[in-house]
């Protein structure tokens, strides 16, 4: 029976997913297309084999392997990860989280305490920006959502560029995952060719995408080849590190394990 796949349903994920968003090797996989929480729920539970998967989730998800070189990753900004401010920072007591969120989640938690020596109660729930700032102070936004955030209106923090600041590292929010049992070896180029043909087809990824999200064509052309990265190297592997290592200070994983990839164990940078 074909791999089931579960693919992030947002923008950021597309150049990733290309091949298996447009029908290529369907006799192998079988694509569902869920929000990030969803991926890890399902790929925890045996219900999808392979999964574009938060990156907390690789330090609370068993016998998990990654496909190497491919994640998504934010160089600087990421524009779609996103803290609105109903009021100055440093007057914060309450967070809505967007439910979707899993590595934005404890991300925020992280970069509040190191940055700010702020620990902010944290509620989780749906993706509405208006009714997100009736109920707390400030909202955390992801993926699509945050993209359609104005931020002419709201003071926001970029978490990307938060992280960025603290450590001088990018930041991974997501990587292909295997669930234990999944023979994977030979998976590995058609993640790989999927990646490479969403890159060769971007403008007409932009363009599509464009006429869904109804965002300027430039603005979300400069977001997946300006702010985002798609390849997992040895600076990315650092930034994943110390993710969990900071996730794990804080008390948002309960160890760390090695981290592993298919064939072998997350090279160290």
């Amino acid at each position: 029976m074909p791999l089931r796949i579960g693919v992030v349903d947002y923008l950021n994920s597309r150049p990733l997913a290309w091949s298996f968003r447009n029908g290529f090797h369907r006799d192998i996989f079988e694509p569902g297309f869920y929000p990030p929480a969803e991926v890890a729920v399902r790929l925890a539970a045996g219900e999808i084999d392979i999964g574009l998967l938060p990156s907390i989730e690789l330090q609370r998800i068993p016998g998990l392997r990654v496909l190497p070189g491919l994640c998504i990753a934010a160089t600087h900004e990421a524009r779609s990860v996103l803290l609105v401010l109903a009021k100055p920072l440093e007057s914060v007591r309450r967070i809505a989280l967007d439910r979707n969120s899993r590595t934005s989640a404890a991300l925020v938690e992280i970069l509040l305490a190191d940055s700010y020596g702020l620990k902010p109660e944290l509620v989780s729930t749906a993706p509405d920006l208006d009714e997100m700032l009736q109920a707390a102070d400030a909202a955390l936004l992801i993926g699509d959502p945050a993209l359609r955030v104005d931020r002419s209106a709201y003071r926001v923090l970029d978490l990307a560029a938060e992280w960025r600041r603290l450590t001088d590292l990018p930041f991974v929010f997501a990587v292909w995952a295997v669930r234990t049992g999944v023979a994977a070896d030979g998976l590995v180029s058609y993640f790989r060719e999927s990646l490479g043909q969403g890159l060769e087809h971007l403008e007409e990824l932009v363009a599509d995408s464009s006429r869904e999200l109804d965002i300027d064509s430039a603005e979300l052309r400069s977001y997946l080849t300006d702010h985002l990265s798609f390849e997992m190297g040895a600076t990315e592997v650092a930034a994943l590190e110390e993710f969990h290592r900071r996730a794990h200070a804080h008390g948002l994983i309960d160890a760390l394990q090695p981290v592993e990839v298919v064939g072998s164990l997350l090279p160290q940078p």
